[in-house]
């Protein structure tokens, strides 16, 4: 297990990322913490069950931003690392292909077995759980939403969450290299 601590505006939140079973995500998210990919983006989306008051999930990440995004990987779904959706899963979006993932990712308040592989539906890609932190996971959830469109139809955090910064609480860091196009001031 890789800790990585997740600094919002909520408050904290301490992940921790199961190296063994999910090898490919967990090196993905690092990627994108090890460079500081996630530092300024937010936690954007807010999907509360209607079924059960306080449950569903957090999505946050780099959003659609092209200057932050790493090249997407496969999905390591839950039928490849056995990792289940329970309570505090932290979870890898879909990237634009429904088999790749890039740099936006969820984690559920409650169990979420929906977002299990099964036949017919490939599921999504878990990858470690929340050990520090669910208060501000759940204050995320709480904060008033609207917008959106289909899926995501009245699930956009009003005024977004931000992440001010991610950084690996165990290892060290091993950053891309590659550049960090965000970060460069334009020329007046």
């Amino acid at each position: 297990m890789v800790r990585v601590r997740i600094e919002t505006s909520a408050g904290p939140i301490t992940v921790a990322l199961d190296t063994r079973r999910a090898p490919a995500t967990t090196a993905n998210f690092l990627a994108y913490v090890d460079d500081g990919r996630l530092d300024g983006t937010s936690f954007y989306r807010a999907a509360r069950s209607r079924r059960t008051p306080g449950t569903g999930f957090v999505q946050g990440g780099i959003r659609t931003d092209a200057k932050r995004i790493l090249p997407p990987f496969p999905l390591e779904t839950t039928d490849k690392t056995g990792i289940r959706h329970l309570d505090a899963t932290i979870s890898m979006a879909r990237g634009q292909s429904a088999e790749a993932a890039s740099g936006n990712f969820f984690i559920t308040a409650g169990a979420a077995p929906a977002m299990d592989a099964r036949p017919g539906y490939q599921g999504y890609a878990a990858f470690g759980r929340v050990v520090g932190g669910m208060d501000a996971v759940k204050r995320i959830l709480a904060v008033p939403t609207g917008g959106g469109t289909g899926a995501m139809r009245g699930q956009m955090i009003l005024k977004p969450i931000r992440i001010v910064r991610a950084v690996r609480l165990d290892g060290t860091p091993r950053p891309t290299g590659r550049p960090k196009v965000w970060k460069l001031v334009p020329r007046r």
